[in-house]
């Protein structure tokens, strides 16, 4: 496998695991109307008799997020176990988010958001998985740093995935929370807005950063005709 193809493979592994990580933040808050306000939300009313339950998942999910984001840095920069902890977290993502997924269905006979969690989770976790095949896990080493360019070209998608999830939050989730024409997501847009922005001109910076610093490695390494003539001579 050519260095050029297990490094896109690293990054689309780190940009899955940042976006799983933002999704379960997301639905871990969002489980708020579901857990703890629910008398103040008509169509929650269904969930009445399993706020505990709600409580305890809202709360894990949160925790699981907060959690993959530290393992998405860990990816970017290399280590020891980056790769056992992003797995194990996935692991227990997508079983938190399937009973969350399931419980909904058979309460509410709805889903959304957290059917996007869940297969959010669980499309990543089979990426990692599909990493330890033979022939890719001897070349994708999450042990070690992938190098100042490629760390910020990862770190920089990454950023920019997770700000553009955050942005367009309100248009992905509005349909599946209206009520009488408001939309409860407008309830976190400034924030969901500030953050998006953030993210997304960091990731930009990020990208123009790893793209400046090859440049002077490529002139670096770059060897003119006349050199070469001399050199064979």
């Amino acid at each position: 496998m050519r260095d050029t193809t297990a490094k896109t493979i690293r990054t689309v592994a780190i940009v899955f695991m940042g976006l799983t990580a933002a999704m379960n933040l997301l639905g871990g808050i969002g489980t708020v109307c579901a857990a703890f306000l629910t008398k103040n939300f008509p169509p929650m009313w269904a969930f009445y008799d399993y706020q505990l339950r709600y409580q305890i998942l809202m709360i894990v999910t949160i925790i699981i997020g907060i959690l993959c984001v530290w393992a998405t840095m860990g990816l970017v920069r290399g280590g020891k176990n980056a790769y056992r902890n992003a797995l194990v977290l996935l692991i227990v993502g997508t079983v938190v988010g399937g009973i969350q997924f399931f419980s909904s269905l058979a309460i509410r006979g709805k889903a959304t958001p957290a059917n996007i969690k869940f297969f959010t989770n669980a499309i990543t976790l089979l990426i990692f998985l599909l990493i330890r095949l033979p022939g890719i896990r001897e070349r994708v080493d999450f042990s070690q740093s992938g190098g100042g360019p490629t760390e910020a070209t990862s770190g920089g998608l990454t950023a920019i995935v997770v700000g553009s999830i955050l942005l367009t939050t309100p248009i992905w989730v509005g349909s599946s929370h209206m009520f009488q024409g408001n939309n409860w997501v407008d309830v976190l847009r400034v924030p969901l807005i500030l953050g998006g922005t953030v993210f997304v001109f960091g990731g930009l910076g990020r990208l123009l950063w790893s793209a400046l610093s090859v440049i002077p490695q490529r002139r670096r390494g770059w060897i003119s005709p006349k050199e070469s003539i001399q050199t064979i001579d």
